[in-house]
Order: structure tokens, then C-alpha cells, then sequence
């Protein structure tokens, strides 16, 4: 994926990225169909394992951090309309691929690919998702109290503000507990949000510095695009699925039904598994290689890049999902 940009930057084209990442690989989704074998006991728990696949994930996040730099290196000596392709183009891939890698390193046991992780969230000025996202959403998923997960008959645009909004906010307030509860200083090095919020700007003043204005535009332009291909797709990972609440005023245990599946051949191996995001809220330690799929799990149609933009016209996705949440909300036509 990170070849991409390139390819469109050479081909004098920087709009070829999101050509391939939207249309061609939703087309190949819809033409190839569904892998939906899942790895035996023994298979799987050498899949655990495997150096191999998480080599894939080093060197996945190795190249989206380089592309990073050579896109804000050679921003300058294209055309305006060219320079804003690239900045998308590379924002396609940070995201698409920079964020699903952060999210499953985020979810390792090992501390170093923890703070890889932290990086590449950082290189897109999300740092505050692996505080939220660990330990807010995968907590509160499929709730109200979710800012990550959409509600039914919600549309992407409403969501969007919501979910960055909240989500920040509440990353704040989870780290300022974990420091309470380590009697460490909320201004203190180790509050993990501050710098999250400290290093991106620093990173743009750097590129700027080096390579002018145009490559400091380029991190910030990159990064919009980045996280807001992450929350769209959260909008559609959990849209209209919720938890039932209990009578201590808890909710059920986190189940494969409060995720949408989808295991389509293609997509699959650009966002390593990531649509089998039923299995991953059940089991968020098993590593992507591992994930199962689960027919008993709410099925989307398509695969993401599909689905993605079916959810930028509110209309067409409504007519298409609402019919498919287990039961319909009051108010929410199900045609």
C-alpha cells in the first residue's frame, strides 16, 4: 500500500491512490467475494505466535512513517491540485494502513510494540486513540456512553464531530485517572496525553523547517485524512448495535453481536483482518492472523471500502443497513 502514492507521484496522477484504495479494491471485494476459513485450535495458536506476521506489521509501519517524510519532501514541486492529491493519497495510507497497524500493535502484550503503536498514531496526531480506544471504547462499546460507536438511524456526518470531539476529551480524563490512581502529577512526563498533543505540532514545525510551508501543510492535511478514515470506520463497525443494560445498571458482557463482521477475500489482506471486528471485540488479544470469522455475527454486504462509500450518502446507507439491525428502532424506517 505505501507504493501507491508513489506510483501516482511518478505517473504524474496523485489522485490514483484513493482511485485504487476506494473503487478498485471495493470492486475486487464485491468480484472476489468472501475468505471465510478460520485457522484450526493448533493453526491458530501458532498464528499467535508467528514472528513472521508481526515482521509484516514492522515493516508496514516502518514504510508508512518513511512515506510520511518523503511525501513532505517532495510536496513542494507539484501544482497546488497535484500537492492536495498527494496529501490525500498519503493520508489514504497512513490511515488504511498506518491506524489498523497502530490499532493491532496497540493491542499487543509487548511493551515495544506498544510504543510503536504510540508513534504512528502520533505521525497522524491521534496519539489519544490508543488511551481511548483501549480502554474507553473497547469498555463502553455499543452504549450510549460510546463516542465511538454510531447509533441507529445516526448518519456519518452527525457522528464525526461527536466522535472526535468525545473521544479526545474522554482520553483525557482516562489518563488523568490512571495518574491519580499511580499518585503521579497530572503535569508530569509521564501524562501520555500531553504529549500526544505536544509532538504532532513539533513534527510539523519540523517539516516546515526543512522542506517549507507546503510539507507542514502536507503532515496536517495527511493526518486529517488519516483520522477520518478511522472514524468512519468505526461509524461502521458498530452502527445501531447496542448492549443490552442490566438491572444493576451495568450492561452485558461484550459479545460478537455487538460488532459488524466482514470477510471479504481482498480487503482483507490490505487491512489484515480488521473487518473481523466481531471476533476482535470478544477476543481484542488475539492477533490479526488468528482472528476468526463468525457466522452467527451481524454480516455486513461488503467490505469496508465498499461500505465506506455507501456511508458518505446517508440515504443510500440507511436503505441498505437498517434493514439488517436485529431489530428495527422505533422511528428508523427499515425498507
Amino acid at each position: 500500500m505505501p507504493v501507491l502514492p508513489v506510483h501516482g507521484y511518478l505517473a504524474g496522477n496523485n489522485y490514483y491512490t484513493l482511485v485504487v484504495g476506494f473503487v478498485v479494491i471495493a470492486l475486487l471485494d464485491f468480484a472476489l467475494g468472501e475468505d471465510r476459513r478460520n485457522a484450526g485450535a493448533g493453526e491458530a495458536e501458532a498464528l499467535q505466535a508467528s514472528r513472521f506476521h508481526a515482521a509484516i506489521l514492522y515493516a508496514c509501519a516502518t514504510a508508512d512513517l518513511a512515506l510520511i517524510a518523503w511525501g513532505a519532501s517532495v510536496v513542494a514541486t507539484l501544482a497546488p491540485a497535484q500537492a492536495l492529491g498527494l496529501m490525500l493519497s498519503v493520508g489514504f495510507v497512513t490511515g488504511a494502513q498506518g491506524i489498523t497497524v497502530a490499532h493491532e500493535l496497540g493491542h499487543s502484550r509487548y511493551d515495544a510494540e506498544r510504543v510503536l503503536a504510540r508513534v504512528l498514531l502520533t505521525a497522524v496526531g491521534y496519539g489519544h486513540f490508543h488511551v481511548e480506544h483501549n480502554r474507553g471504547h473497547h469498555v463502553r462499546v455499543a452504549t450510549p456512553e460510546d463516542p465511538a460507536s454510531a447509533r441507529a438511524g445516526e448518519s456519518f456526518y452527525s457522528f464525526y464531530p461527536r466522535a472526535v470531539a468525545r473521544g479526545w476529551l474522554h482520553a483525557w480524563w482516562l489518563e488523568r485517572e490512571r495518574l491519580e490512581r499511580r499518585g503521579v502529577r497530572f503535569w508530569s512526563w509521564r501524562n501520555q496525553m500531553l504529549w500526544f498533543t505536544a509532538v504532532p505540532p513539533l513534527a510539523m514545525l519540523a517539516l516546515g523547517l526543512a522542506w517549507g510551508p507546503r510539507a507542514a501543510l502536507f503532515f496536517a492535511v495527511q493526518a486529517w485524512m488519516a483520522f477520518t478514515l478511522l472514524e468512519a470506520v468505526n461509524y461502521m463497525q458498530h452502527y445501531g448495535l447496542s448492549r443490552a443494560p442490566l438491572p444493576t445498571g451495568a450492561y452485558e458482557k461484550v459479545r460478537r453481536s455487538h460488532a459488524w463482521n466482514a470477510s471479504e477475500a481482498v480487503s482483507a489482506v490490505f487491512l489484515i483482518h480488521l473487518a473481523r471486528h466481531s471476533d476482535h471485540h470478544e477476543n481484542p488479544w488475539r492477533r490479526y492472523p488468528a482472528l476468526q470469522h463468525y457466522e452467527d455475527s451481524p454480516q455486513l454486504p461488503t467490505g469496508y471500502p465498499g461500505m465506506l462509500l455507501l456511508a458518505l450518502v446517508p440515504p443510500l446507507w440507511f436503505s441498505v443497513m437498517n434493514r439488517r439491525l436485529p431489530s428495527a428502532p422505533t422511528g428508523i424506517p427499515v425498507p
